[in-house]
Parts: structure tokens; sequence; C-alpha cells
């Protein structure tokens, strides 16, 4: 232990030194001190956490209505194949009046059935699927060319994608009717989801054409003879609602896309029986569809055939048959099913809109994490290459004695173990370790001062906060060159040693050291281990070589004092007391520079909430001080260039980059369920290969094991997503204007045997 005795210090002394050291002249208006229990209750008040609930409701919004409109893109984009089910099935439930019947059916809601036939010598053409940007506009073409109506059955989201076209179709005179929204399978489906798909769907054509419609036709199906026991319920359904059920008398099979002719031959009805002739205007390839049409009306007309729609052709045999009562086709839509549509299509446009911009967002992701891959390894290899030729050095060795400042505040489980490692470093100059305690009510200073180390000195002080001790040290601090640690950091005994060699330039104003994760044992631990070399370590050689470090860490950080008076040393404005010094320092034009042999081992968080306050006290101080500096963009010389290298990197690879990165995660979620398999599962593991590459380049340049590189692919399903939601409450923090304090975390002294051994 130093011959002077463990000293409680006075703060009024601490500023005289620091403006002594500085230069400066006493301030004509006397020291007022607090005492230390006024000291730490006014530090204590100042730090209190306060994250207004807001901010989690806020997030808990987001995801909600997130969630809700990819559940409404994926119920919109159900995908369907045109055509008709085919199968075996009992006909016994079914009416005979149906089987044997015409193909618009009305299953009154007692129950009684009524099946009807078109007049003789009349064809209703019908189209399914649409309406379809491409191909209706064509088929509407054709119509028009022979002044023909048609009956359009629509999918309700083909309608809400396309209102201009469905507008026109009834502004034409054509006829609608319903075709589910989302073209499925309704026997698969219960009663209330069958209801669902046709309210929808009215909804749709009421908020966009302004009418309804009674027309209904089931997906997948033909003509009437196919009816089986398993389509009675939906008949009967459809009739309780007040639906008239459409099938064909004759079917093109388009959806086939046979040859012209065949569609022909497929769409002549036998003799002169009226018919409902069955084509598609969606779904697929149409342009033999539209040709076929433009051969069969004048064809069909030529053999004494008129064109109507479904609704008026009914309403012609009813006529005939002395039945008056209006039936079928479309009306005027009441005003509440138009409100309601509106809110129904908007919904979907919303999720239409949210969805393309999430493929906007995994376009942009991808890029970015592919071009950061590639810059990471063009200018992180040369900058690791360069350093390592048999000749590089910083120039003579400096061997000027270094102060090492160790603010402590209750770390007692790990402070005995780092001082020694600071007290037996092996640089040649000497090294004088600073201790200083702030406020701790574990003992800490006490065991410090038990250690008897001659080269150490504990300073005890009223609770400050971590910026204030580091002030503290620096004034009390012999020498120029100064190192700061954290008081859980073990350092290698050659650390201090060559972290201070990058001074040898007399440019080089601070110099960041390599900090590894001294207890791996546990899955977060290991996920932090490579966090920390691929994330941290990895970026600094490529911030070095831009010259745009942003980070020095608290850990393992050397400092000239020169610069640090230049800057006006630590400041408690941010709670990233590390990046805002380091920022200061690059605005001032020092360079900023990283020596990866200092190598220093810490205590990594071994609980997923400890994680979380440490890592949403870097992410939200790192914020603080981007905001503190933002304005430095515009400046000019150095301290201009740094900032906009710097806030544009943080900003992009550090704040927007990963909050779109959950993009990633969702639509490989919403693929596996709703899209290709196959393509989603292998443009994740193209994701997770790019990862993995520049994980082994990181670890090789590292000389880290890669054996624990089995924990990265887990790490995409549980570690990438908390730092997402840290992330994203730090950004609802900072938006809220809420504050947050100190989150003193909970050590254990549990160094694996690496660092014990550069302990020892």
């Amino acid at each position: 232990m130093s011959d002077e005795p463990t000293a409680r210090l006075d703060p009024g002394r601490v500023a005289a030194v620091r403006r002594q050291r500085a230069g400066q002249r006493p301030a004509d208006a006397p020291t007022v001190a607090l005492d230390a229990r006024e000291l730490v209750a006014a530090r204590r008040s100042h730090n209190r956490r306060i994250v207004p609930r807001p901010s989690w409701a806020i997030l808990a919004m987001v995801l909600v209505i997130l969630g809700g409109l990819l559940f409404v893109e994926a119920y919109a984009n159900a995908a369907f194949v045109p055509g008709e089910r085919t199968g075996p099935g009992s006909q016994r439930e079914v009416s005979t009046s149906v089987v044997e019947g015409g193909p618009i059916v009305n299953v009154g809601a007692t129950g009684r059935t009524q099946s009807h036939r078109l007049p003789p010598r009349t064809v209703a053409l019908t189209f399914d699927d649409g309406p379809d940007a491409r191909w209706t506009p064509e088929v509407l073409r054709v119509l028009d060319k022979y002044q023909v109506k048609a009956t359009f059955f629509v999918i309700g989201t083909q309608v809400v994608r396309n209102p201009v076209l469905a507008r026109r179709m009834v502004a034409e005179g054509h006829e609608l009717g319903v075709h589910t929204f989302t073209h499925p399978d309704l026997a698969a489906l219960p009663g209330w989801r069958r209801e669902l798909e046709y309210a929808q769907t009215q909804l749709a054509i009421a908020s966009t054409t302004g009418v309804r419609t009674s027309l209904l036709r089931f997906p997948y199906s033909s003509s009437a003879d196919a009816y089986t026991d398993r389509d009675w319920p939906m008949l009967r359904q459809a009739g309780e609602l007040g639906y008239l059920t459409v099938v064909n008398d004759v079917d093109s099979r388009d959806w086939e896309k046979p040859s012209v002719d065949a569609m022909l031959a497929n769409a002549t009805p036998a003799g002169s029986a009226g018919t409902i002739a069955l084509w598609h205007d969606a779904g697929g390839d149409r342009s033999g569809t539209v040709t076929a049409l433009d051969r069969y009306i004048p064809m069909m007309q030529q053999r004494g055939y008129t064109f109507t729609t479904v609704g008026d052709g009914l309403r012609r045999t009813l006529a005939e048959a002395g039945v008056t009562d209006p039936v079928g086709g479309q009306v005027a839509a009441p005003r509440a099913d138009r409100w309601r549509g509106d809110v129904l299509v908007g919904a979907v446009r919303v999720a239409d809109g949210m969805f393309g911009l999430f493929g906007v967002f995994f376009v942009v992701v991808g890029g970015l994490t592919v071009g950061r891959a590639l810059l990471l390894f063009v200018l992180a290899l040369r900058h690791a290459a360069r350093r390592r030729r048999h000749d590089w050095s910083w120039g003579p060795p400096v061997t000027d004695p270094v102060s090492v400042i160790v603010p402590a505040y209750n770390e007692k489980e790990g402070i005995a173990a780092a001082v020694r490692s600071l007290a037996g470093g092996d640089h040649p100059g000497g090294i004088e370790v600073v201790v200083v305690d702030d406020g701790s009510t574990d003992g800490t200073a006490d065991i410090v001062a038990a250690l008897r180390l001659p080269n150490v000195r504990v300073v005890r002080k009223p609770n400050g906060g971590k910026p204030s001790a580091l002030n503290t040290g620096v004034a009390l601090a012999r020498h120029e060159l100064i190192v700061m640690v954290d008081g859980d950091t073990v350092f290698e005994p050659d650390a201090v040693r060559r972290l201070v060699q990058p001074f040898a330039d007399p440019r080089v104003g601070v110099v960041a050291g390599n900090v590894k994760v001294g207890n791996r044992r546990s899955l977060i631990a290991k996920w932090q281990h490579v966090e920390y070399v691929i994330g941290f370590n990895l970026d600094r050689r490529l911030y070095e070589t831009l010259r745009c470090m942003p980070t020095v860490p608290g850990a393992i950080g050397a400092f000239r004092r020169t610069a640090l008076e230049q800057v006006g040393g630590m400041t408690d404005e941010t709670l990233a007391e590390d990046t805002d010094i380091t920022m200061a320092l690059g605005r001032a034009g020092w360079h900023i520079v990283y020596e990866e042999s200092a190598r220093a081992w810490t205590e990594a968080p071994a609980t997923l909430g400890q994680l979380w306050k440490q890592r949403y006290r870097w992410s939200y101080g790192t914020m603080q001080a981007m905001w503190k500096h933002r304005r430095a963009v515009l400046d000019r010389g150095p301290s201009g260039r740094f900032t906009r290298r710097c806030l544009s990197f943080l900003t992009l690879f550090g704040v927007l980059l990963p909050l779109a990165a959950p993009v990633i995660d969702l639509l490989a979620v919403y693929g596996l369920v709703f899209l290709d398999r196959t393509e989603t599962v292998v443009a994740w593991l193209a994701m997770l290969a790019v990862q993995f590459v520049t994980a082994v380049v990181a670890f090789r340049l590292d000389r880290e094991k890669l054996g624990v590189l089995w924990v990265l692919p887990l790490q995409q399903f549980v570690y990438r997503q908390l730092m997402y939601l840290v992330l994203i409450q730090s950004v609802v923090t900072a938006l809220t204007g809420g504050r947050l304090g100190w989150q003193k975390l909970r050590r254990t002294g549990n160094l694996d045997a690496t660092a014990r051994r550069a302990a020892a």
C-alpha cells in the first residue's frame, strides 16, 4: 500500500485540484458542499428510474396493431386455384329438385327448395375470381364490343384492390355476385366463417360500388347435379341468409387453359336450352379466354341466342311462369353497409400497404446486412493484416508511467481480482492504481485497502455517480496517461502495457481495448461472448479504419489527460458516459484507435433480467449521446467530419437496422405459415449463413475457438428478439420523454478459468 493514508475526499478539494490541473482560476463564488447523506439522496433522486408506463403500453399497442395487420394481410392473401371441386359424395340429403333442377337454387328458410333455369336461347355469361387488373379490362372490352352484359362473381379481396374496375362493372350495366372474400373451400369451414366470407364480400362491394347483391356462387362449384350431402348445409345456410345460389350449365374450363376451340365446344349448350356459362376473368393468364369470348359471342348470336345477366334471366323465367315478385340481382346498398365496408376496405388497404412496406424493409435490411458484412470483411481484414505485419509499429515503445482509475460502487465480489490484475501489470514505466470508492455500502474500499498493494490508492467519496468518480480519479492521478477500468474487470498482465503503445503516435488521444466475456458457462453468457467478438471488436476495426469510432468501452480504455481536459472531462449528461466522451474526443480531432492485443475480462450479466437492464441503459445512453452531439453534423473541420460519419453509422447500423431487422423474423414466420415454406427457409438460411461467415471471420481475427458458434442459430430465436425489444423500448422511452437512471448490476465474481489466470 502507498505511504499516503486512505483519503476521505472533500468535494471542494477535488474541484480545486481539477481547476489547478486545467489551469483555471478558482471561481469567485464560494464552494457549496453537501454532506454525504445529502449527496446520496440527491443522486438517488436524480437517478430514479422513471420509465413511463405508456412506453410499454405504446409498445404493446404497436405489436398488437402490427400483428392484426399481418393477420388481415394473411387472410386477404389466401391462395386459391380456379377450378372445380371433384370427388365422389352421397346425395341422399340433397333435394331431388336441386340435383335434377336448374343452376339457380333458392332454399327458403322453411326448407322449401326451388330450382330455376334460364329461358330457351338465353345465355348468361358469368365470370369468376375477379376483378383482375390485367384481364378484367380485356373481358369488359370484348363485352362492350358486342354490347353484352354479364354477371361477375367477385372475390372480396379483389374488389378491395381493384375498386375502379368494380365500379366500372356496375356503371356499364353488368351484374355482381358474391364469390366469397378469400375463395376458400366453404364445405371445410364452420358456418360462422362461411357467413363472414359472404358478409365481408358484400361490404367490399357496398363500399366500392354502392350496391349489394343476392347472387352467390360457391368456390370450386360446378353444375347442379354435382351437389352432394357435403354441400347441402351450405345451400340451406345460403338460403336462410337470403342468397340465390348459382352454378352453371356449361363450363368453358378455361382454368385448364385448353385451346380456344376446346373452350368454345365446352361452353356451347346442346340444342336451344337456356344456359349459364362459366368463364374466368382472373386467376392466371386469361388471353385464351379473351380470344374465345371474341368468337363465342357472335357464334351464339348467329344461333339465335340473346345474352343477359343471371338476375334478368331469372326474372324472365319467373315472369313467364306468372311470378311477378322481384328476385335476384343487385340493389342499392344501405348507407350503414357502405360505412362498414369503408372500414373493411381501409383495413385491407392499410395491411397491403404495410406488407408492401415490409417487403421494402426486407430488401433494405437484407442489402444493409450484406453490405455491412462486405464492408467488415474488406476493411476489418485489411486492418488486421496491417496490424499483424512484422514491421508494424505505433512508434518508439511507450514507457511513460500510467495511472489507472477504477470507479467502484458496491463491487465487493470482483474488486480484489480487478485491482490485483491492474497492480501486477508488467508495464515498464510503472502503474499507479487509483480506486475511487463512490459511496459503497458493501465494504468495497475496505477490501481494496486490505490488499495493501504499494501502488494502489483508495479514495472514498460520497456517492455521485460513475462520471463523478472518474473525474475525481483523473484529478488525483499523477500521470499523463490515464486508463479507465470498470470495477469488475480483470486485466491480463500485459494489457496496460499494450493498451498505451498507440500513444507513441501523438495524434492518438484515446485507445479502446479488447473486452472479453469472462463467464462463458451459461447459454446467455455464450450469446454475449459471440456478440462481444462479432459486434464489438470486429466493428471497432471498421470504425478505426473509417475514423468514426463512437465508443471506447468503459471496461478498458486509455486516454491522454490533455485530451480529457480539452473536452472538459466526463459528464453525467448521458447514461453512456463512455460513448459521450469518445464522441467529444473525436470531434476535438483526436485519433481513436483499437488495440486488440490489450485484453481485459469482464463479467457479463448472468440472467435475462440483468442483461435487459444493462442493454437498456446502453441503448438509451447511446441515443442520448447521439442527440447531444447532433448539431455537430453541421460543423466544419474535424468535428463535422467525425460527427457525420459517426452518427451516420450509429443511426444506420445501431438504430435503424436493428429496428428494421425484426421484419426478417416476422416475414419468416409469416412465410412459414402463409407463403412458400421452401423459399422462406432458404431465405432465412441465407441470412444465417451471412452471420455465420461474419462470426467465423471475427473469431479467427480474435483468435477465439469456433466451437461456441453452435449457439448462433439459437441466438436468432431468443437473444436477438430480446435486443430488438430493448432497442424498441429505448426508442419509445426517448420519444415519450422518460428518464432512465443508472442501474447497478449484481456481480458474482464468478469468472472462468481463463480470466482467473489473468488475475493471478
